[in-house]
């Protein structure tokens, strides 16, 4: 039981030595990951209607 409760004194000692990003930096980290996942999501989207086109187009010959 000592060990578990040595662990978790041990995370919280390595939690508090985190550097965690500022305001601006997290809100620029969400912009850009929220940027990324739309333009993804478009690309992927696109891709997806023109090989259903394709696969419609070859299976109506």
């Amino acid at each position: 039981m000592s060990s578990i409760t040595q662990f978790f004194r041990n995370v919280g000692s390595e939690i508090r030595k985190v550097s965690w990003p500022k305001k601006k930096e997290l809100t620029g980290y969400t912009i850009t990951v929220i940027t990324t996942v739309f333009f993804l999501a478009i690309f992927f989207a696109v891709v997806d209607l023109g090989i259903s086109s394709i696969v419609r187009w070859v299976l109506s010959l």
